[in-house]
């Protein structure tokens, strides 16, 4: 194919990419949101609500090591197209058993499970493509997309989903996600996953599963950067939960903010996602993206433990609003300076065979800290006062971040840092 025309189907597929990915996550989000509506008018039991949590996450956290190795072994675009058409059968299956016998909570605790292991295979094999899509020049683009895909949905899903509730059954909200799902795939159908792959269209040796996992790890072992970003990930989202946590329960119990100014500081956390997103995609990729990680960490670390200042001194009401609008707004859009820079670096400097098996760990190590994080905060937010959570999980965030990432490992993953300083010094002192 002449580069041209690659370059041409490259962004026809950056675009195709993003507009699939914006529709099948909007949809996903107005479910959650009927969903977890639904549920909670059935029962009025927030266990029931907590259980339905448990059926989306535990699947992810058990399959995506698996699934990252499947997205490595076998057609990445079968396995993407396979996972959308399942979340169309599952969806159209509950309608069909509503009609039949009406939906249950037990029903619907089913398919949050099975469309957990669907949209698992899809996420991560989808992720593993990117760099097989598009340009190694737009990969960081690409990757932006996808964020902003998540931050239009985190916007417009709750939006959309409570102008529905009161005028649509949950019925309504399957068919909703279900259209968004099969149009998601007939525009996935036309994509070419192999466009700028470089792993050709061989048999390959048939490995057992667990020998094939154990590679994996390994291979992350072998590449300083990589090993470095899997460890600190575990980390961060597991401290980082303080804020999921702790920053609803100080706005709701501690300041007493009303509800609907509890929505819009969360709205906030959205837009900054999506304003850091459309930055990063107009900006060339970060020549030291761990560098770059590190330093958005140290300061989501510090925003943080500023989220304890109105904890300390007595603020208006107003101020305490403003000032949570702030930092929701800047915490979101750390994370994606955070987010972006490692996943182009994994796409470029992971080997095409390995990709999804190191995305598939990274997005299990996150996912496991989730439900943890969720119970250890949540026990210690009913025992200790807040602020001293927060300042504790910041300090120890800086702590953990400035030793795993300190400049003998960061000179190590970038030797050229150390020469270009050396040569700066030396021109410093010729002058």
């Amino acid at each position: 194919m002449e580069e041209s025309l690659k370059v041409k189907k490259a962004t026809y597929q950056l675009w195709t990419f993003t507009i699939s990915k914006i529709i099948s996550t909007l949809g996903a989000n107005v479910l959650a949101f009927g969903i977890s509506l639904y549920i909670l008018k059935m029962t009025g039991s927030a266990t029931s609500f907590a259980m339905n949590m448990v059926c989306s996450i535990l699947p992810r956290v058990l399959l995506a090591s698996i699934v990252g190795l499947m997205a490595d072994r076998y057609s990445k675009k079968m396995i993407i197209l396979l996972s959308q058409g399942c979340t169309v059968v599952l969806m159209a299956g509950l309608l069909v058993y509503g009609y039949l016998s009406g939906i249950t909570v037990t029903s619907i605790y089913i398919v949050t499970a099975l469309y957990s292991i669907t949209s698992t295979f899809n996420s991560v094999t989808f992720t593993s493509s990117i760099a097989c899509l598009v340009d190694r020049t737009r990969i960081q683009k690409a990757m932006s997309f996808n964020q902003m895909a998540m931050s239009i949905a985190a916007i417009g899903g709750p939006a959309i989903g409570g102008m529905m509730y009161g005028f649509v059954s949950i019925e309504g909200f399957l068919i909703v996600h279900m259209v968004a799902y099969l149009i998601a795939l007939l525009l996935e159908a036309t994509m070419n996953f192999h466009l700028y792959s470089e792993v050709k269209n061989e048999a390959k040796d048939e490995v057992r599963i667990w020998q094939s996992l154990k590679d994996g790890f390994q291979y992350a072992q072998t590449k300083k950067a990589v090993a470095t970003i899997l460890w600190v990930a575990f980390w961060i989202n597991l401290f980082f939960t303080a804020m999921n946590v702790g920053g609803i329960f100080i706005l709701v119990e501690v300041l007493k903010i009303k509800s609907r100014h509890v929505g819009i500081i969360e709205s906030a956390g959205a837009i900054g996602m999506l304003v850091a997103s459309v930055f990063l995609s107009t900006r060339k990729p970060s020549t030291y993206p761990l560098l770059q990680s590190k330093r958005y960490i140290l300061w989501m670390a510090t925003a943080l433990g500023l989220a304890t200042i109105p904890l300390w001194v007595e603020f208006t009401y107003m101020m305490n609003f403003l000032f949570f609008i702030t930092l929701f707004f800047s915490f979101s859009a750390f994370a994606v300076f955070i987010n972006t820079p490692v996943g182009v670096m994994i796409q470029t400097e992971v080997e095409e065979s390995y990709r999804g098996r190191i995305f598939g760990i990274l997005e299990a190590v996150s996912m496991a800290m989730m439900p943890l994080g969720t119970m250890v905060f949540g026990l210690l937010f009913d025992r200790i006062d807040p602020q001293w959570v927060l300042l504790g999980s910041s300090m120890i965030l800086i702590v953990i971040t400035s030793y795993m990432m300190r400049s003998s490992v960061i000179q190590q993953i970038y030797p050229q840092l150390t020469s270009s300083k050396s040569h700066i010094k030396e021109k410093v002192q010729h002058l």
